[in-house]
């Protein structure tokens, strides 16, 4: 099974990629206007950088020419950055946030973007810490999303000059191929394992299991729906209704049932498929760590987001009472929500995202410091990460050292169509492709026929009514 590829870019004379394989003034999808400043718009600042000698822009052809926030909802919503710089080399970056994405465009177009216009697409780490430190109202998920788009999009620039892939200029190849798991779901066991030899069927070596438990309507990983074309999602949470939906829950009868649905998986598919699990920060520190225990016998590849993000001190109760690898992160946003498990070795995986950790440059710092300490990475990639976002994942995962296992949940037919990309799925393994820069190229003609629609996440309530961790 392989994703959709970019058009072969064009060759100088040379023999070297032209990266100029976007239209650079295309017109922005959903009918958004440009963000750059026309004759109708207020005056862009002469020095939008600052006042320093070191802080005057940079006319050269790798100045930044342009930047829009693309906002489209093929199968879902996504928000996409394209930086442009004078030569016309473009560049793409993931800015959407789950639920929320408004907030990230008006962030970008408000604050953001008028800062770009006239830096160095280069100087990527100085765009970085200036987008960082220079708002003084730091991290956060929507502004590490907005940096995040920005800092991906200067590296899908910067390798497009090279006219090679992305992971050349991190370092290269440390791995032939990137291990992937798929989502299995079932509101019983048949059904449940259905799901797993489906995703077997189309290549996964592993695979992640969550299923419905007796007496709770609806739990979070196992709603299947369709799409109008017919198209199957595992498992697509956001919901285009104009409130959040209500969903219940029962921790005490979830660990019930959880470690006799691993036992019955074990018992049909044998010891050596490796199966993940997702708790989604519902439990308390002793919940896990009972749970943790219980599963044991089942050797798992890991356990997720067991408690809330928020109480990190839980992981310590947690790691005292199970083997059970853990993973935690895909809420986090900065290295410095790291610093304590890292340096306690209180988890095994780390799961944030490139799009919502501010990008490629800061996501390779938290794995380098990870990997200090053995632990390995677990990039988040579910279907609201664009696929400039999970290209981005891609090329990171095929570079750094301490890769774990990446997840991968394949997008719908009309989010290929707005985002051609150049990556592969054989076999179990993904591939970033060999395309200059990212190998994601935004199609706008294709993008304007599908609109931004609100959508809401769910949220969880006991049966008692009082509101959960969803």
């Amino acid at each position: 099974m392989t994703s959709q590829h970019p058009p072969t870019p064009a060759r100088d004379e040379a023999g070297a990629a032209d990266p100029r394989d976007v239209v650079a003034d295309a017109p922005v999808a959903g009918g958004e206007a440009p963000t750059t400043p026309t004759s109708g718009d207020a005056a862009a600042p002469t020095e939008p950088h600052g006042t320093g000698p070191h802080s005057a822009p940079q006319r050269s052809g790798s100045a930044i020419r342009s930047a829009e926030v693309l906002v489209s909802s093929p199968d879902r919503n996504f928000v996409t950055l394209r930086v442009t710089t004078e030569d016309g080399v473009v560049g793409l970056g993931d800015a959407t946030l789950n639920g929320r994405e408004l907030s990230v465009v008006s962030y970008l177009r408000d604050h953001v973007v008028p800062l770009l216009i006239g830096r160095d697409a280069h100087r990527i780490e100085d765009t970085w810490q200036f987008l960082y430190r220079s708002a003084y109202w730091r991290r956060g998920p929507v502004t590490m999303a907005a940096i995040a788009a920005v800092d991906v999009a200067l590296w899908d620039i910067k390798a497009r000059y090279a006219g090679m892939p992305l992971y050349q200029l991190l370092g290269g190849a440390s791995r032939t191929g990137i291990m992937a798991y798929g989502h299995a779901s079932g509101r019983d066991l048949p059904e449940l394992f259905d799901s797993i030899r489906h995703h077997q069927e189309l290549g996964f070596r592993s695979i992640r299991v969550q299923t419905a438990v007796p007496g709770i309507d609806k739990v979070y990983g196992i709603a299947a729906q369709h799409t109008s074309t017919g198209s199957r999602y595992d498992y697509e949470p956001a919901q285009r209704i104009p409130l959040p939906a209500e969903e219940d829950w029962d921790t005490r009868a979830y660990l019930r049932h959880l470690p006799r649905v691993f036992e019955a998986v074990r018992h049909e598919f044998g010891p050596e498929l490796p199966l993940l699990h997702d708790g989604h920060h519902r439990m308390t520190p002793i919940q896990a760590a009972r749970l943790g225990k219980d599963l044991e016998p089942y050797d798992l590849f890991w356990l997720e987001d067991c408690t809330p993000a928020e109480n990190q001190d839980a992981l310590r109760l947690v790691r005292q009472h199970t083997t059970t690898p853990l993973a935690i992160g895909e809420v986090f946003n900065t290295v410095w929500d790291y610093q304590t498990l890292v340096r306690e070795q209180l988890v095994d995986y780390v799961r944030s995202a490139v799009t919502h950790t501010g990008g490629i440059t800061a996501l390779r710092r938290i794995l380098d410091f990870a990997a200090q300490y053995q632990i390995k990475s677990g990039i988040h990639g579910p279907t609201d990460i664009s696929p400039v976002g999970m290209a981005a994942a891609l090329h990171l995962d095929l570079a750094i050292h301490n890769f774990g296992i990446q997840e991968y949940m394949p997008h719908g037919r009309l989010t290929d169509e707005v985002f051609r990309q150049s990556f592969t799925f054989t076999e179990g393994f993904l591939h970033p492709g060999d395309a200059p820069g990212l190998g994601v190229v935004y199609d706008d003609a294709v993008a304007d026929r599908f609109p931004y629609q609100p959508a809401y996440l769910p949220f969880n309530r006991l049966k008692d009514g009082t509101v959960h961790d969803w």
